[in-house]
């Protein structure tokens, strides 16, 4: 068993599974969770794509597929959706819904409660708040398809019986991070925004052991 340190001597590690592990951002959640102790399983579809992933065990299987989920999410504490979808000009996207509507069913079956699920910025009420370009270009022309099954996903999570929170980080990028992250709640002077992946890893991995934004979606931003 894993243990961790804290103030008070040592705790079992909370146990975690995440989703989307292989993708530019559930990386940097899954290196920032072995990196702070904790004990770290991940659902991937191609074992040879995590075969640089250290320090985590490894459920091979489809996010979409229950039976598979289930063995992923058993004995866990808490499960991160880091789940992403390719840009789809033309072609309808299901997978973050079907997958969230199996994870849900999974996470019931095995009496997992807990689940933190990154969206985006586009999703729900955030849409139209991306700047000039997003909103008028990227966002219809490219990821219309997405963002509505981003919508589909999130509906699930909130009429569920989980104890989710749903987070929407601002255009995602790749620079160091920055350590210092605004969380936002009211958008309604809010218009663009970036943030580092590797900042919205810390966000999430600080929600494990946090209610603070417990059944709540935060926006996070720099």
């Amino acid at each position: 068993m894993n243990t961790i340190a804290t103030e008070t001597g040592l705790v079992a590690a909370p146990k975690i599974v995440v989703l989307g592990a292989t993708g530019p951002t559930g990386r940097h959640i899954v290196s920032q969770a072995v990196g702070r102790g904790y004990d770290v399983t991940v659902l991937v579809r191609s074992p040879e794509k995590a075969q640089d992933i250290k320090g985590a065990k490894l459920v091979v299987g489809d996010a979409r597929d229950e039976k598979a989920l289930r063995q992923a999410v058993k004995g866990q504490d808490i499960v991160i959706s880091a789940l992403g979808t390719p840009a789809s000009p033309l072609r309808e996207v299901t997978l973050l819904s079907i997958a969230t509507q199996a994870l849900a069913s999974a996470m019931k079956a095995e009496k997992v409660s807990r689940l933190i699920a990154i969206t985006g910025m586009g999703a729900g009420d955030s849409a139209g708040h991306g700047g000039y370009l997003f909103d008028k270009l990227i966002f219809p022309l490219l990821l219309r398809k997405v963002y509505a099954d981003k919508d589909r996903q999130e509906a699930i999570i909130t009429s569920s019986d989980l104890d989710w929170t749903i987070v929407r980080p601002s255009i995602l990028n790749n620079k160091p991070a920055r350590n210092k992250i605004r969380t936002l709640t009211d958008l309604s002077h809010f218009h663009g925004g970036n943030i580092s992946r590797e900042d919205v890893a810390t966000f999430i991995l600080d929600q494990v052991a946090s209610d603070e934004w417990l059944r709540k979606i935060p926006f996070i931003t720099w």
